[in-house]
């Protein structure tokens, strides 16, 4: 186990090397905050679209959670990390799509909408159209009621109010972990009018 750890840290280095912008984190994503980003999917939930899965510590804390595995759907551009993915996970969809044109998951989805949208894209790093380009085309393809999930190193919501209220989202801090390099909190993001009959969430 530490070993394979070791060797997806490599990995991480190297993909960040060759495109810090793009990877925008110093380190992969600890244990702690897979669970903290994962903790409200329900496994009954149905397809889970994860953005940006990288070495995969987020996908491996879904099923942790009770995802089966032909039920995730692995965005990921980094085509050494879809190798990675494909032979660790020969269920799962890998798709090599770029996120800001999510419609191109619709056919891994099979027809159902997604229970849940996991993110582990630098959202701070995008502009504006390619953040709005990224929540529209996951909004697009989640069931109603169904969340999106995004972790940020930010002290704030990682999309800005004037975003959120454009595509008539709201955002949630929903948790965090001091236990990752660097600390990190997760946020909720549901469509405003739903987040309104499930009690009040600030758009932040």
């Amino acid at each position: 186990m530490f070993a394979a750890r070791q060797s997806d840290t490599i990995r991480f280095l190297k993909s960040w090397a060759e495109d810090p912008l793009r990877v925008a984190a110093v380190a992969p994503s600890s244990a702690s905050l897979a669970r903290e980003i994962t903790r409200e999917v329900d496994p009954a939930c149905g397809p889970v679209i994860e953005l940006g899965p990288g070495t995969g510590v987020f996908t491996r804390a879904l099923l942790a959670r009770g995802v089966a595995e032909r039920d995730l759907v692995l965005v990921e551009m980094d085509a050494p990390f879809r190798a990675l993915l494909a032979a660790r996970h020969p269920a799962a969809a890998v798709l090599d799509l770029d996120a800001t044109r999510l419609a191109g998951a619709a056919r891994a989805l099979a027809g159902r909408p997604a229970g849940a949208v996991v993110s582990g894209l630098p959202l701070l790093a995008m502009g504006t159209i390619r953040q709005m380009r990224v929540l529209r085309g996951a909004f697009d393809l989640l069931a109603p009621g169904a969340a999106m999930y995004q972790f940020t190193y930010g002290p704030r919501c990682p999309v800005p109010g004037p975003i959120l209220r454009r595509l008539g989202l709201a955002a949630h801090r929903i948790g965090g972990t001091l236990r990752n390099l660097p600390p990190a909190a997760v946020w909720r993001f549901r469509r405003l009018d739903e987040s309104v009959t499930r009690g009040a969430l600030s758009l932040a």
